[in-house]
């Protein structure tokens, strides 16, 4: 179970996180796609911090969005540091959160199921209409 303190430095690392790559960060791999923070897991230490990000653009504003962020990570823990929002500052690794693209092809797949389903529904009624037309015409 997760304490009230590790789920309030969770989400002030994700806040802060946001502001600092918003506001400091000048890298243009960061500006490439739609970068966010979507999750940070802190270790039961407090001394290592997992911070999932989403990027909206292809493979590659992914991938240069995690390098830029992994290039900078120091600098963002030193900044973090210097706002004084907290004592200690995690060791921060970051990792593209996948969950969003495994929710995208979960919906995809829910409407090719329904397509399909609203065509078998169709040629069923269609076949189910011939034979009755084919009595009729007799």
């Amino acid at each position: 179970m997760t304490s009230v303190r590790k789920q309030r430095l969770q989400e002030g690392l994700r806040a802060e996180l946001s502001e600092v790559i918003r506001r400091e960060m000048r890298d243009p791999r960061l500006r490439e796609g739609l970068l966010s923070i979507t999750d940070v897991e802190v270790s039961q230490d407090y001394k290592h911090a997992v911070v999932y990000i989403s990027v909206l653009g292809d493979e590659a504003a992914r991938a240069h969005a995690l390098a830029a962020l992994k290039g900078a990570s120091g600098l963002m823990r030193g900044e973090l540091g210097r706002r004084k929002s907290f004592i200690s500052v995690p060791e921060l690794q970051f990792r593209y959160d996948e969950s969003m693209d495994r929710g995208t092809r979960v919906v995809e797949v829910l409407q090719q199921l329904r397509h399909d389903d609203a065509i078998r529904a169709a040629e069923q009624a269609s076949e189910a209409a011939a034979p009755a037309s084919n009595e009729a015409a007799e």
